[in-house]
């Protein structure tokens, strides 16, 4: 698979610049009103600790399954909110996957809120993740897929670490994939784990990467 096939088409500039609009607005309205996608660093609950496979720090105790059902319900309220702003339409499930909730919004017409490589759905899923934090205090490790985008990425990167795995295996040389997200990357290195070979990161955000390592 090629960098090029990572894309994934959206509605143009015209259209994103009009989520981020929105965005921001949902988020003033939600009582954050200096809150933006670029300046949320500090206010944000730390990424997850076990994107790449670490493990989670023994002070966090896992949530129980009515905590995560609560963590949804709000993440829901807040993705309709953001829905009716930007006068998009979507059916919105909700759902719990092992220690996460799980929000879909699913619809005709929603990839401008996935936006190229899925940017857009990160923003969104970074700002409803705060909104969730700011009701409960607790950090959330809450998933939002739109489209069924992330179930459709997350097999074509499996299939990519497979690919990688075995050009590695064949050619004895290390393989170098694309910059990818943290979730994208632990996707990459689970399908490398299980191919029976290893990966590691490197880099720096955004440009870091996954490196498939050939045996010894």
């Amino acid at each position: 698979m090629s960098q090029q096939d990572d894309a994934v088409p959206g509605s143009g500039a015209e259209d994103e610049a009009g989520i981020a609009l929105a965005v921001t607005t949902a988020a003033d309205d939600d009582g954050d009103a200096g809150a933006s996608p670029g300046s949320l660093g500090d206010e944000l609950p730390p990424p997850d600790a076990d994107a790449e496979g670490a493990a989670e720090g023994s002070d966090q105790p896992r949530p129980t399954v009515a905590e995560l059902e609560l963590e949804g319900e709000i993440a829901a309220d807040y993705i309709e909110g953001l829905l009716d702003v930007a006068d998009l339409d979507g059916d919105i499930d909700m759902d719990v996957e092992g220690d996460r909730a799980v929000v879909s919004v699913v619809g005709a017409t929603l990839s401008e809120l996935v936006g190229r490589r899925g940017e857009v759905l990160e923003a969104l899923q970074e700002l409803t993740r705060l909104a969730v934090h700011q009701q409960t205090g607790s950090r959330t490790r809450m998933m939002l897929d739109v489209g069924g985008y992330r179930q459709r990425r997350r097999a074509e990167l499996a299939e990519a670490g497979q690919d990688a795995a075995e050009e590695v295996r064949r050619t004895g040389q290390p393989k170098k994939l694309w910059p990818m997200n943290p979730f994208e990357r632990k996707i990459v290195h689970d399908a490398v784990a299980a191919a029976g070979l290893r990966s590691e990161s490197e880099g720096e955000e955004p440009e870091r990467r996954v490196v498939v390592l050939p045996v010894g």
